[in-house]
């Protein structure tokens, strides 16, 4: 149970800051400023282009001889990996609004980030909510490379538990159980989140 909360706390941390990474990337690539689509465009396609797992190991050693956890290096790694993927997501649903409605918003008074924020931004959420649940999904299956780093979480725990009492077989198979059972909850969750949402954005 230990391993199944801290799996469940870095896969919930590490999405949480990478959407807040991801909507300002997202910012950074629909900005009329050059030095910020360039920031974006080259942040994205170097993490989308490396493996996660050497994102992971990066902050580990790069940040483990600073005295920062095994926890927060595995965090800060999934949060680095997520963020370009939600960021793409953020800037696809964003663009999917009709500029019509940002320009009625600021024919109304608003400035352009009042009306991103009142108009735009809600629209679009409801738009990503489907790949961001997906993503979500995503994180939780990889935050099993925490235990690479010595991370006790759940993949961690099953695969020790396994080579103590020389049943590595039963253990992965319970693991893959308490993964499936995630991901089937979570999956309920976000389709429950589609249909409370659902509706016209116009």
């Amino acid at each position: 149970m230990k391993g199944l909360l801290l799996t469940l706390q870095i896969t919930v941390v590490s999405v949480l800051i990478g959407t807040v990474a991801g909507l300002l990337f997202a910012f950074f690539k629909l900005s009329n400023s050059k030095v910020l689509n360039a920031i974006a465009n080259v942040y994205i396609a170097v993490i989308r282009g490396t493996p996660l797992i050497v994102q992971i190991f990066f902050f580990y050693f790069g940040l483990a001889e600073l005295g920062i956890s095994p926890y927060w290096c595995a965090t800060l790694g999934l949060a680095l990996h997520n963020s370009a993927y939600i960021a793409e997501i953020f800037r696809g649903s964003i663009q999917s609004i009709n500029k019509g409605q940002l320009e009625a918003g600021r024919s109304l008074g608003m400035s352009t980030s009042l009306a991103m924020r009142r108009i735009v931004l809600p629209q679009a959420f409801r738009r990503a909510l489907p790949p961001l649940g997906n993503q979500f999904i995503i994180g939780l299956k990889d935050s099993s490379l925490a235990a690479f780093i010595s991370s006790s979480e759940l993949f961690n725990v099953a695969t020790t538990q396994g080579s103590r009492t020389f049943e590595e077989m039963t253990y992965l198979l319970i693991v893959a159980i308490y993964y499936l059972v995630l991901v089937l909850l979570f999956t309920l969750l976000v389709n429950k989140l589609e249909g409370r949402f659902a509706g016209g954005d116009e």
